[in-house]
């Protein structure tokens, strides 16, 4: 049976992640707060800031501003800038 969030993202009860993925705060902030949809929707425009800024994961300057960008997303209602990019309306 899955395990059931607030998620603060989408504002609702939702199944929540399986597992903490992120190590430290972080992640445990994630786990506890985060579903399994909105953290799908999530890795959907990592990709995008990924591939469009072409980031280097084993660099660190790249991981900080992908996390940067995670939590504001997730957590602040930031939507990521990605260029050419116009978000659905909510």
């Amino acid at each position: 049976m899955s395990r059931t969030v607030f998620c603060t993202y989408l504002k609702k009860e939702a199944p929540g992640l399986a597992f903490q993925l992120i190590p430290g705060e972080v992640g445990k902030r994630i786990f506890e707060n985060i579903s399994q949809e909105a953290w799908n929707e999530w890795q959907k425009k990592q990709t995008m800031l990924i591939n469009e800024k072409k980031l280097k994961m084993i660099n660190p300057e790249d991981r900080a501003l992908i996390q940067e960008a995670m939590i504001g997303y997730l957590f602040d209602n930031k939507e990521v800038d990605i260029e050419g990019y116009t978000p659905e309306e909510k």
